[in-house]
């Protein structure tokens, strides 16, 4: 991709999109994140053949994330989403990442779909990587390098985190 967006709408589905703009751009890859429904429909409405939609959505109803793959398709955009199954969202973007994740009733357990999707944008940036490894090898060194003065150890650090 040329370039990548994030989108969710919500606490959970909102924060793994922004983790997955996190994990993309550190591969050498424009990636950003919008949890805001005009921002999104803005930001897609500019994207091509060239570049990806990525949407988050543990229920897969959000109109604001139907609406914005609609427009992004309607511009050639490639649409993934990763939601639950039989869900119109699931429907409507060309590659639907599936998770049958049920959710606990217990309010105060963080929601389970949200660790299942985070581990899947973990799983498409690892392999996103490994697809490229000199460029990617060479961005994570540059981040790495780049911390070394702020983070003052000679100890292993996880890469921007």
């Amino acid at each position: 991709a040329k370039r990548i967006v994030f989108i969710g709408v919500g606490g959970g589905s909102a924060n793994v999109a922004a983790e997955g703009a996190n994990r993309f751009f550190r591969l050498g890859i424009p990636a950003e994140s919008e949890c805001d429904g005009y921002r999104q429909r803005m930001l897609v409405s500019t994207f091509g053949p060239d570049d990806v939609v990525c949407a988050i959505s543990a229920t897969g109803l959000p109109q604001e994330l139907l609406d914005c793959a609609a427009i992004a398709k309607q511009y050639g955009a490639t649409t993934i989403c990763v939601t639950r199954p039989d869900s119109p969202l699931a429907e409507s973007c060309d590659i639907p990442i599936i998770i049958d994740s049920p959710e606990d009733g217990d309010m105060y357990k963080p929601t389970a779909s949200r660790m299942v999707f985070q581990a899947v944008i973990d799983v498409l940036a690892t392999g996103v990587a490994i697809s490229r490894p000199e460029e990617s090898r060479e961005m994570l060194r540059r981040i790495r390098s780049s911390l070394v003065a702020v983070q003052n150890s000679s100890r292993p650090q996880p890469v921007g985190d």
